[in-house]
């Protein structure tokens, strides 16, 4: 394994509360592009919104931080966060 594939961390996150139609999933994109880090986001279907983040640890971190807050409109309840392995993701993209 490369020295950047060691580097890199993986976060899945799913979000609960009012999380959708509140600008979620662009602003998770918005800060996930100024930290440099790579992955997706989306809503799901039972109203919470899941995100993956891979990247260098202290932007994927950070990351899970802005979840737990939201944007200004959001009313984060509890996330869950789970560690996964790395799988070269490149971009940042809503789903």
């Amino acid at each position: 394994m490369s020295e950047r594939a060691e580097a890199r961390t993986r976060r899945r996150v799913v979000v609960h509360g009012r999380v959708q139609g509140v600008f979620f999933r662009g602003s998770t994109q918005d800060e996930a592009r100024r930290a440099g880090a790579d992955g997706w986001v989306r809503n799901r279907s039972d109203g919470t919104v899941e995100a993956v983040f891979e990247g260098p640890t202290d932007a994927v971190e950070g990351l899970v931080r802005f979840c737990r807050a939201g944007p200004r409109w959001a009313e984060v309840e509890r996330i869950e966060v789970f560690e996964e392995t790395p799988e070269g993701l490149r971009g940042f993209h809503v789903r």
